[in-house]
């Protein structure tokens, strides 16, 4: 199963490497889990199966289940396909082509 701790990659620091680590400067764009490619991936199926399927509904444990993924990792994905305005959320709960 994907989950999101697999996706993104934590390196873990010691003491050596924190004391030569820099501070993260304010301008730097943030890390975005949303770029990594399992993420792209889920992003670009799930889109293709609302394409293929233009009726198709589906509340959030059943697209979990249908990418194979954890809670969050899919919550992460149909928003950020909502955001993209690929998807909307209909009255109960479930996602549907825009």
């Amino acid at each position: 199963m994907l989950t999101a701790r697999t996706i993104k990659k934590v390196p873990e620091v010691t003491r050596s490497t924190a004391s030569r680590a820099a501070a993260p400067s304010p301008s730097a764009p943030p890390d975005d889990v949303r770029s990594t490619p399992a993420i792209r991936a889920a992003l670009l199926r799930i889109a293709g199966e609302y394409r293929e399927m233009p009726g198709l509904r589906l509340t959030l444990p059943q697209a979990a289940r249908l990418l194979g993924v954890d809670r969050s990792t899919c919550e992460l994905v149909m928003t950020t396909l909502i955001e993209r305005k690929v998807l909307k959320r209909a009255p109960n709960g479930s996602f549907i082509r825009r």
